[in-house]
């Protein structure tokens, strides 16, 4: 009995803890997002790719989701980070204007993102 409960205790002192987010600083924004494509996950479904260059540039393309139909389906802007919040401005989309990110570990390749605004979502990692 006391080996099943120190192989317990061991095994939950391992384990991830459920429900703690950890939040992405500057650093970790670098390792995990710059360089890689990152998937947003719309609400009809599909998945909006941005491409975040070492540069300074991003790239995004909404044809596969059909964002064609309401704005320009691809875009191009600038990245940035500030008080370990990613930030960007696309020409055209959002109105030019910039929007900053709350970045919060989700997964192995998962993130959630908190935009300045209050909204909300999931994005996966790619490379």
């Amino acid at each position: 009995m006391k080996s099943l409960a120190i192989t317990c205790l061991s095994t939950l002192m391992l384990m991830p803890s459920v429900g703690l987010t950890e939040t992405l600083g500057e650093a970790d924004i670098r390792r995990d997002i710059i360089g890689k494509t990152v998937y947003l996950s719309t609400p009809l479904g599909g998945e909006l790719p941005l491409i975040f260059r070492s540069s300074g540039t991003v790239d995004g393309n909404g044809h596969a989701i059909g964002l064609g139909r309401y704005v320009k389906p691809s875009d191009t802007g600038q990245w940035w980070i500030d008080a370990n919040r990613l930030c960007q401005k696309f020409q055209s989309w959002n109105k030019g204007k910039p929007m900053c990110f709350e970045l919060e570990r989700a997964g192995a390749n998962t993130i959630k993102w908190t935009r300045d605004n209050g909204r909300t979502g999931v994005a996966r990692i790619g490379n």
